[in-house]
């Protein structure tokens, strides 16, 4: 597998295992597990996932070491909110029975001030050698800008939506020109969209022409827009069949048809950045009623 060079030096797997809506206990050690038995060694996790401790269990029972493994991990919105970005770095290495984690991410943007709050300790963390790699995830362009005029050390890795149907090339053209990397979440379609994106009669086509399934076409696609991917899944199979994509190329046309999917109409839940923080904000307040 291709390790990326991050802006800091860092190098980074360019798939790993997304552990998004896996239920902590059994079934996330298990895809650990299995994941790191068929050739990654890269894990994303978050403290919203609710399975970070899980993610440390799945380690252990595939033999593997600490420093074997590339673990990111993202900072909670309701910690950025109320300026707990410490607390819950803290919990998140708790929780992976580690002293430092691969990669830490602010998981959604807040407002400005609390953002660059929350930046600031985040770069506190990485001086103090408890993150070897610090970014962003669901940031703007503007909510970048704001980093990037407020920050000692710049963000490695912005991790965004991006699938054919929303392939947000301006945001990554955007980022790369910073001298950051795009990661892939939701690069499936995300919940309740995946057949939308896998089932697509452009993306089904191409598998079929160039003899592999339609995410692992997904996967390529990303791989050779530059972007680091995070395909999620909990059966053992579908793992290992996510990572056998280095044996095929898509071809300048075949890249131009799966961007041409892109839809300006796309639900605008992750691709709306400046709304990120009412939304949890709001959730917030219903938490503490």
């Amino acid at each position: 597998m291709r390790l990326i060079k991050l802006n800091n030096g860092v190098e980074i797997p360019e798939i790993g295992l997304g552990v998004f809506r896996t239920e902590n206990g059994e079934e996330t050690v298990n895809a650990v597990k299995w994941a790191l038995e068929a050739g990654y060694t890269h894990i994303d996790t978050a403290k919203m996932y609710e399975n970070e401790e899980s993610v440390a269990a799945g380690i252990k029972a595939a033999g593997f070491k600490r420093e074997d493994v590339f673990i990111t991990s993202k900072i909670l919105p309701a910690d950025i909110i109320l300026g707990k970005t410490a607390e819950g770095f803290d919990q998140t290495l708790r929780k992976l029975e580690s002293d430092y984690v691969d990669l830490m991410l602010l998981h959604f943007p807040m407002k400005d001030e609390m953002n660059i709050a929350a930046w600031k300790t985040l770069e506190q963390y990485y001086k103090a050698g408890k993150a070897r790699a610090i970014g962003i995830s669901n940031y703007s362009n503007r909510q970048l800008d704001v980093i990037l005029a407020n920050c000692e050390i710049a963000p490695a890795i912005n991790q965004i939506h991006i699938d054919p149907t929303c392939n947000e090339d301006g945001r990554i053209a955007y980022n790369m020109s910073k001298g950051i990397y795009m990661e892939t979440h939701s690069g499936f379609g995300g919940t309740g969209r995946t057949q939308g994106v896998l089932g697509h009669p452009a993306v089904v086509a191409i598998a079929e022409k160039v003899g592999k399934t339609p995410a692992q076409v997904v996967i390529r696609w990303n791989l050779q827009k530059d972007c680091i991917m995070l395909p999620k899944s909990v059966h053992k199979e579908r793992i290992a069949s996510n990572l056998d994509v280095y044996d095929f190329v898509l071809s300048a046309e075949d890249m131009a048809i799966l961007d041409s999917l892109d839809d300006p109409n796309h639900p605008r839940h992750l691709r709306d950045p400046e709304s990120s923080y009412e939304m949890w904000a709001s959730r917030l307040a219903e938490s503490q009623k």
